[in-house]
């Protein structure tokens, strides 16, 4: 492919993909096929030789429309309304282009210095807007020393965060036997990255780690913690690695990090808190959004993406440490082939230390254009009109009696149900998804002390309006009607 090739091409997948925005609302929102299909219809193996440019982008184009696109869950359809939002935006896409089309390797500051120094920067800079603690900086001076680095998603950063707390740990006791704690509403990935960290067995071990219940409102029980903590130092074990959530995934809950931190202080000192606010996290651009940041600067890490609210395409994980140089003597290896005298000296950032994978792509360039495209403004109108809404939809589905709001709403999510009862509400969210008019998702909750299922409605596709969140409440409404009468 020649580079005037190449430019011709570009250029028709810029309007693809301009194309795939302008119309995406037009799309049902799920995909309405059976699994297989997509497989079925693709050939058995690959073409033999090539053929001529023209004819093989013919058939490359053709394949988009009429294999992949219609096949998608649209995550970018501005009635989609499951899980947490994954937002891109064209800035973002520009970013990643440019990333792509430079083909860099950010491995070591030496092999492309600009990919660690934008990088630094820009994670200063969300270190800031989000209003986070001076020790999570790069220009922090403690003996530590802190920084943010982009992970490829918050279960990486969970997983590197309990590596470095277990190497503190083993470190100060190579016989101590760590004990990892969570909460039932934690995300998923704990579990996982105590298995993959040699930390649990199997994702049942509640030897090695704690599983600790919630309070009415779902956030962590600190007593309940206080006392696990205490009954495994009764019996040797050694606290390692405690992980709380600002915004979890089930309901928006959000862990007591003060509280919890004075536990730790109190009964373990040398365990490492992380804080999980993946969804959550970036709405502290807005200042009215930032009282769940509350006792973080007693954490040793925090996480946030934005690649779910902040209009910056997966994968773009912000991890910050306070704890630079555990993290670091966790993660390095340091063979004759990557040394080199910036390095030696200790005058520059490798990121390669800082998480599991040795090569690195360019991922800051895709949020310092979004920064630079929206500013500061722009980003908080994001985050406030889609609260605004969800505060809005709220108001009016409490109005209907045939609905019962079992959690409070958190920031864009919403948790709601049929008073009629389990089988009702998952009827109603099984006719609104195969509607392919919009989609939500489930999950189930304690309620007055019996697992009830609920459904999720989180407002964070950069095309919504206020009119599709004003439709889709008219949909609920009218398909709860029809399970309703039966």
């Amino acid at each position: 492919m020649t580079p005037e090739e190449f430019r011709e091409q570009g250029r028709r997948m810029i309007d693809w993909i301009a194309d795939y925005w302008k119309s995406v609302e037009q799309r049902g929102v799920t995909a309405p096929i059976e699994p297989g299909s997509v497989y079925a219809a693709l050939p058995d193996g690959p073409p033999e030789s090539a053929a001529p440019t023209a004819e093989t982008w013919d058939g490359i184009f053709r394949d988009l429309d009429e294999i992949v696109a219609p096949n998608l869950m649209h995550w970018q359809h501005p009635n989609y309304f499951g899980f947490f939002p994954a937002n891109s935006s064209f800035a973002a896409i520009l970013g990643e282009l440019a990333c792509a089309g430079m083909g860099v390797q950010g491995m070591l500051w030496e092999t492309s210095p600009a990919i660690t120094e934008v990088e630094t920067r820009v994670l200063d800079w969300m270190a800031d807007l989000l209003d986070l603690p001076e020790s999570y900086r790069s220009t922090a001076t403690h003996a530590a020393l802190g920084g943010g680095v982009i992970q490829g998603t918050a279960s990486e950063a969970t997983l590197v965060a309990m590596v470095a707390a277990r190497a503190r740990v083993l470190d100060a006791d190579p016989n101590a036997r760590p004990v990892i704690y969570t909460s039932t509403q934690s995300h998923s990935s704990v579990i996982k990255a105590a298995m993959i960290a040699g930390l649990a067995r199997h994702p049942e071990d509640r030897e090695h780690l704690r599983v600790i219940g919630t309070n009415a409102d779902l956030s962590i029980d600190v007593e309940q913690l206080r006392a696990a903590i205490d009954s495994d130092r009764a019996e040797g074990r050694a606290p390692a690695w405690i992980g709380l959530t600002s915004g979890t995934t089930a309901t928006g809950a959000f862990d007591d990090i003060a509280a919890v931190a004075a536990i730790r202080d109190e009964l373990c000192p040398r365990a490492w808190i992380h804080v999980d606010a993946a969804w959550a996290g970036v709405a502290a651009v807005c200042p009215e959004h930032r009282g769940f940041h509350a006792g973080l600067e007693h954490a040793e890490s925090y996480v946030t993406n934005a690649h779910k609210w902040l209009l910056t395409n997966f994968d773009c994980s912000m991890f910050y440490t306070k704890d630079r140089r555990s993290l670091n003597r966790a993660m390095s290896i340091n063979p004759s082939y990557l040394k080199n005298a910036a390095s030696e000296a200790g005058a520059v950032i490798d990121y390669r230390d800082w998480h599991v994978e040795l090569g690195r792509r360019f991922r800051a360039l895709k949020l310092w254009f979004v920064l630079r495209q929206y500013g500061v403004d722009g980003l908080r109108s994001h985050i406030r009109r889609h609260v605004e809404w969800t505060e809005a939809f709220e108001t009016r589905l409490r109005r209907d009696e045939r609905f019962d709001l079992p959690t409070p709403r958190s920031l864009s999510l919403l948790t709601f149900r049929l008073r009629a009862g389990d089988e009702p509400t998952r009827e109603l969210h099984r006719r609104l998804n195969a509607s392919r008019r919009t989609y939500l998702t489930h999950t189930l909750i304690p309620i007055e002390g019996a697992e009830r299922s609920v459904i999720r409605f989180c407002i964070g596709a950069p095309l919504t309006e206020r009119r599709h969140v004003d439709d889709t409440l008219e949909l609920i409404r009218a398909t709860a009607g029809e399970v309703l009468s039966g």
